[in-house]
This record gives structure tokens, C-alpha cells and sequence, in this order.
């Protein structure tokens, strides 16, 4: 594999954090939408959403109505005997004209108590209401969940298959700790936000469109001093909103260089205590911190300053309404009833809009995330796969580069016109400095990378007309780093073929020479390695992945540095291994060690992208060029001079 691309500088990845993201805060509102929207249980939650909004917008409506009653009650038992014009024009009289005003909108029957039969039934609708509206908020809050979850479960399902169609430069270019971040920490904050929000911003909507519409019903001049407020706190959410998201969007960024940082730092922990850099590293890791804490200091302040600026604007309107509504009640205009339901609505306004405001900071955070998921959900993907297919072990071996050219960077080519042909079941040794473009001519075979110039073909085909997975199903590959997942060494054999029966796994170990290394574990096959493979050695590790290759039965075998990091006794064996794994297959070898070459059918020499020399091990000896230069340095000749 080709190693990621050189990093920037510490202090500029530090300064990179601060800069602040362009924010596409409504187009990714709207596509996250789009996720959480096309679900069943998003369109149960908004219907029962309304039927609770509804009802609970008609109960103020029934408690107004019920204190009409009661006072109509009261002002009608201590005027007994008379009509009400009369007792208006008394009052009138006595110079009590508001009380006069009052009463003139009251529906009162002189000597009349109140009807406590009417009464109840009214308070008994109300409880019903307010019931019925609790349960659909139940029932709704069980939707949401629904939705939530599900949409938590697509996005994690596609990023992980965003992942697997991704090519590998896109990995080389990023840190993994980066990539890791926003496949966890960024979806984890999506989720966390449409649990906090998604209900309640929908709740709090639809009920600011029902009380609106009761407001405007009963007082359209109240209703529109109330809705001048709206305007004026919506704009101080707003203001303080945009540049609190632009913070969020940092927080995140920062994150996850922290997170990328720590996971580098402790993937390398041994080195830099080796090193004596552990408090280069710290000062590093506290840069990291740093930033990070500047900027979530920075979104969650001014976040957190839009929810007293609301309440302060929200009191103000309060205060106006309840004034103009008692001077209307003195003009006769409106009832006590309904102004103490206006009142009633104009604090229910109030509370939607106050609990949209507190949770902007989640919003504003959980969308920064999912900008950040959706960037690597829009990231250029390889180049869909619509070659043929090959049938399984039909492939005879025969690859050929003619005349390939590529380069990492467009500008920077690493290969020219390089051609070489390689002959059913013989082995080719590539050596070479290192940068002299070994490895690229593996990750081009593989199609990790495709060419920009000439071609490489399969029995003659051109593998770009073939299937990814058609020509890796031909390819057995054993790399420097012996990777093994956390699992059984049996399992970690077995991911060579699937469906393979503990018979052939184990037949595999004896080909390379692992059965008796595994026997001896404590468990034998079945022994669990973990992430570190802790409790075998490289050399193990390494025997493990020739069996896993040896299992998968390839036409062609790749064997990158497979010999690097084992010991002298351990590498005999694995070169035993590969030699067996190598009969009759089509062989590249990559190695520095050149004894590990010598019977190579033939050894090509690469510098600097290009092949200088090419030959078996005894022609490039007697010609006393490139390979014969490394072969005296390796073996402790020191009158060598290198170039």
C-alpha cells in the first residue's frame, strides 16, 4: 500500500481549525430532512403532532368560556330583579363606567346564579381535551423515536458503505482518526440532536401556527401587537443563530483533528516514549485542546445568550398585551374570559418560540455535524464497476504492463513508459530503492489506482474491462503489516475464502507452516486476538496471513515485504511458506532483503519509476550495475559507494 501523503505542519493543522467553514446550514437542514422525512413513522409523528397542537389550542378557548359563566354567575345573583341594561346605567349613574364597560361584554342574566351544570360540562371537555392531547404527545413522542432510530441506523449504514466505494487516495489523504470522527462522533451528534429536537421543533412550529390563529380569532389588534414581538426575537435568534453556527462548525472541524491526533499519538505511543517526545507530544495535544475549547467556549456562548435576550422580548410583549387587553375589557370590547384566554395563548406563544430558541445551540451543532457527514457521503467515489466477470480459477497468470505511465499528482508523475512481462507461474522480484515506485506497480495491479497512460492486462485483457472484485478474486495478497482482526485465528484465516471448513483452514496452516506455531497457543485455533494480535509475534502474524492466502487459492500472488520485520529462524520459515504458497502461480515479491530474491525467475531493478535492470540473480551480479550495487551494500561489503 502506498503510504498517506506527507502532513501538514502541527502549528498550520492547529490553524486550519480556527479558520471558519464556509456553512451550508438550510442545504443541509433540508437533506437531513430528506432522511428523517421519507419514513412512515416522521409523517405519524407530525399528524399526531397536530391533533395534540389542535387540542391543546381549544382548551384555553373552554376555560375562558367557563369563567364567562362563573362571572356571569356572580354579577347576576347580586342583581337580582332587574334587567341588564338597568344595572349597566345605574352604574353609569354612580359614575363606576368601566365597571360598566366590563359588565356590557358580559353575557349575565340579572338574578340568575351561575349554571354549575354548564360549568361542568365545559371543565369536563377541557379535561377531556387536554387529555386526548397528552395521549397523541405520547403516542407521538413513540414516533419520533421510531424515526430517529431508523434514521440513525441509514446513516451509519451508508456511511459505512460510502466507505467501502471510496478509492484509496481518498484515504490517503485524510487521517484516519478524521474519517473515524465523522462516522462516529458526528453521527452520534446528529442522533443526539433529532432526539433533543425533532419532536419539539415540530411541536413548537405547529403550535405558534395554532395560537396565532386562536389570537387573530379573538383580537385581531392584540393578536398583532403580540405578533410584532415574534419578528423582533426571531431576528435576535437569528443574528446571534448565524454566528453560532459558523462556531459549531469549527467545534466539529476541531474535534476531529483531536481526535485524529490522539489516535496517531496512540497508535505511536512506544515510539515517542522511545523518543523522549512525550511532552512535545502533550504541548501538541494541548494546541489541539486549545483550539477545540476556543471554539465550542465560543458556540455555546453565543448559543446560550440568545435564550435571556428571548424571555427579556417575550416578557416586554406579555406586559403590552396584558395592558391593552384590560383597557379593552374596560371598553366593553372583550370579555374577562376572553382576554384571560388571549393571555393564556400570548404565554403559549411565548413558550414555543423561548424552547426553539433554547435549542438552536443543539440544532446549530447537530447540523454543523451533519454537514460534516454529508461531506464524506459527497466525496468522490472510484469509478463504478461495470466490468465482466471472470470465472473462479479460470485465470492463467499471464500480466503484462505495456508502456504504463501514472503519478499520485497530475504534475508529479511517479511512472513512465514502464513495460514488463510476466509469464504464467513465474516468480518476479522487484527491488529497488525506496520511492522507486515498487509498491505503486502492486497498487496498480490491484486497481487501487488505475493507469493515466498505457495498460496492464489479464491473459491478455485489459483488467480496467474487468471487475474489481473479479480480478482481486485472482489475487492473493500478503503485505508488510500482517493485518488480523479481533477474532479466532481461525476466523482470521478463513476471511481468505468464504465458507471455508475448518479442514481447509487447517490444511492451510500446514502449507505455511503455522499449524504447529498455532497448536502451541493456549487455544490453539481457536485463540482471540485482539485489534494488537497481543500474545503472537510478527513472524506469527505473518505465517497466519500466508495461510489465509494459501486458502484463498490465487492465480496470482502478490507478497509485499512479507519478510521485514521477522527474525532470522522465523523468516526461514516464512520464505519455506512462500516458496510453496509461489508454485505454480504467477509471483510478485517485493523485498529489501535480497536473499530472500535469489531464486526469483527473474529480478527487476526500479529507480526512480522506471525499470534500470532486469535479469536473473547471477546475470545482474556478473553485469555490475544497480543490482549488484545494493546486493555488496546489503551484504557488508564496505568499500561500496552509493550513488
Amino acid at each position: 500500500m502506498r503510504a498517506g501523503l506527507p502532513q501538514k505542519e502541527q502549528a498550520n493543522s492547529v490553524e486550519d481549525a480556527s479558520e471558519a467553514p464556509r456553512s451550508k446550514f438550510a442545504a443541509t437542514a433540508r437533506r437531513l430532512l430528506g432522511v428523517v422525512g421519507i419514513q412512515r413513522p416522521f409523517i405519524a409523528m407530525l399528524t399526531l403532532g397536530l391533533a395534540s397542537i389542535t387540542l391543546n389550542v381549544i382548551g384555553p378557548l373552554l376555560l375562558g368560556r367557563a369563567t364567562d359563566l362563573v362571572l356571569a354567575g356572580v354579577i347576576g345573583r347580586q342583581n337580582p330583579g332587574m334587567d341588564k341594561s338597568d344595572v349597566i346605567d345605574r352604574l353609569r349613574q354612580q359614575g363606576q363606567s368601566a365597571l360598566a364597560g366590563m359588565l356590557q361584554s358580559t353575557g349575565f342574566t340579572p338574578g340568575r346564579s351561575s349554571d354549575l351544570a354548564a360549568v361542568s360540562t365545559i371543565l369536563a371537555i377541557a379535561l377531556g381535551v387536554y387529555g386526548l392531547s397528552g395521549l397523541c404527545w405520547i403516542l407521538q413522542g413513540r414516533q419520533a423515536t421510531r424515526a430517529i432510530q431508523r434514521s440513525a441506523y441509514r446513516l451509519r449504514a451508508e456511511a459505512e458503505s460510502k466507505l467501502a466505494r471510496l478509492p484509496l487516495s481518498y484515504f490517503d489523504s485524510h487521517k484516519r482518526g478524521e474519517v473515524l470522527s465523522r462516522i462516529t462522533n458526528d453521527i452520534d451528534n446528529v442522533v443526539q440532536m433529532l432526539q433533543q429536537s425533532m419532536s419539539q421543533l415540530s411541536n413548537s412550529l405547529l403550535l405558534i401556527v395554532g395560537v396565532l390563529v386562536m389570537m387573530f380569532w379573538l383580537s385581531p389588534l392584540l393578536a398583532v401587537i403580540a405578533v410584532v414581538v415574534v419578528p423582533s426575537a426571531m431576528a435576535v435568534t437569528a443574528l446571534l443563530g448565524r454566528r453560532a453556527q459558523t462556531r459549531f462548525a469549527e467545534q466539529w472541524k476541531a474535534t476531529g483533528q483531536l481526535n485524529a491526533y490522539v489516535e496517531e499519538l496512540y497508535d505511536s505511543h512506544a515510539l515517542v516514549k522511545a523518543f523522549d517526545r512525550s511532552e512535545a507530544s502533550a504541548t501538541a495535544f494541548r494546541d489541539h485542546n486549545e483550539v477545540l475549547f476556543r471554539s465550542a467556549f465560543r458556540a455555546q456562548l453565543l448559543s446560550g445568550a440568545s435564550q435571556p435576550m428571548m424571555n427579556f422580548i417575550n416578557n416586554l410583549g406579555y406586559v403590552i398585551v396584558a395592558v391593552v387587553g384590560c383597557l379593552r375589557v374596560v371598553s366593553g370590547t372583550m370579555s374577562i374570559g376572553d382576554v384571560q384566554a388571549f393571555i393564556q395563548y400570548s404565554r403559549q406563544l411565548s413558550g414555543p418560540l423561548t424552547q426553539v430558541t433554547s435549542l438552536a445551540g443543539v440544532v446549530q451543532s447537530g447540523i454543523a455535524s451533519a454537514e460534516r457527514v454529508f461531506e464524506l457521503m459527497d466525496a468522490a467515489e472510484e469509478v463504478p464497476d461495470t466490468g465482466r466477470r471472470l470465472r473462479q480459477g479460470t485465470s492463467q497468470g499471464l500480466v503484462a504492463f505495456e508502456s504504463v505511465s501514472f503519478g499520485y499528482e497530475p504534475d508529479e508523475p511517479l511512472i513512465e513508459d514502464l513495460s514488463l512481462t510476466v509469464e504464467p507461474g513465474k516468480t518476479v522480484a522487484i527491488v529497488g530503492p525506496t520511492g522507486a515506485g515498487k509498491t505503486t506497480l502492486i497498487n496498480l495491479l490491484l486497481r487501487f489506482y488505475d493507469v493515466t497512460g498505457g495498460r496492464i492486462t489479464l491473459d491478455g485483457v485489459d483488467i480496467r474491462s474487468l471487475s474489481r472484485n473479479a480480478l482481486r478474486s485472482e489475487i492473493g495478497v500478503v503485505l508488510q503489516d500482517a493485518w488480523l482482526f479481533t477474532g479466532s485465528i481461525a476466523d482470521n484465516i478463513a476471511y481468505g475464502r468464504e465458507g471455508a471448513t475448518r479442514e481447509q483452514i487447517e490444511a492451510a496452516a500446514r502449507s505455511a507452516h503455522a499449524d504447529h506455531l498455532i497448536r502451541t497457543l493456549p487455544n490453539g485455533y481457536d485463540t482471540v486476538l485482539d485489534n494488537d494480535s497481543t500474545g503472537v509475534s510478527a513472524g506469527e502474524r505473518q505465517l497466519i496471513t500466508i495461510a489465509r492466502a494459501f486458502l484463498s487459492d490465487p492465480a496470482i500472488l502478490v507478497l509485499d515485504e512479507a519478510t521485514s520485520s521477522v527474525d532470522t529462524r522465523t523468516e526461514l520459515l516464512v520464505r519455506r511458506a512462500m516458496a510453496q504458497l509461489s508454485r505454480g502461480r504467477t509471483s510478485f515479491v517485493i523485498a529489501h532483503r535480497l536473499s530472500t530474491v535469489r531464486d526469483a525467475d527473474t529480478i527487476v531493478v526500479m529507480e526512480n519509476g522506471a525499470i534500470v535492470e532486469q535479469g536473473t540473480h547471477t546475470d545482474l551480479l556478473a553485469a555490475d550495475g544497480a543490482y549488484s550495487v545494493l546486493y555488496r551494500a546489503q551484504f557488508a561489503m564496505p568499500t561500496v559507494e552509493l550513488n
